[in-house]
């Protein structure tokens, strides 16, 4: 199943140990061409952790995401989906559950499978968090 896959690659990358390390932040620099890949903590519950993950490129002199996610990471289900979608050139913002009790199907199967895209590039590119940052 497709959650399962994702949380996989998250912990491929890493993600999986810096979080249970009690980590908020974790950066992976791998050098030019390639972007550095952000990880932030933003929620930790009893049943799911929300992180952000994401890539920035400098634009007269502001950070722009390229692309920012968040996912929602079940430990005990080894488990992950993406919740959000965004980036700043061209402003995109998409949201998986816009409100309590309500989920946009096609939109939540489209940014997993991008998500799911996105960690075979990071993967592929050889992205590692460590815990160093």
């Amino acid at each position: 199943m497709l959650y399962e896959t994702i949380y996989r690659k998250l912990d491929r990358l890493g993600a999986i140990a810096a979080i249970q390390s009690g980590k908020d932040y974790d950066k992976s620099h791998i050098g030019e061409p390639f972007m550095d890949l952000n990880m932030d903590v933003l929620d930790r519950r009893a049943d799911h952790i929300v992180i952000a993950l994401s890539h920035y490129f400098e634009q007269n002199g502001d950070l722009c995401a390229d692309p920012d996610m968040e996912i929602r990471i079940y430990p005990e289900r080894n488990m992950a989906e993406a919740l959000t979608f965004q980036q700043a050139i061209p402003p995109i913002y998409r949201e998986v559950y816009p409100a309590p009790g309500k989920v946009v199907p096609t939109l939540k199967r489209e940014l997993n499978d991008f998500l799911n895209l996105w960690l075979n590039n990071c993967i592929r590119q050889g992205h590692r968090f460590t815990g160093t940052a």
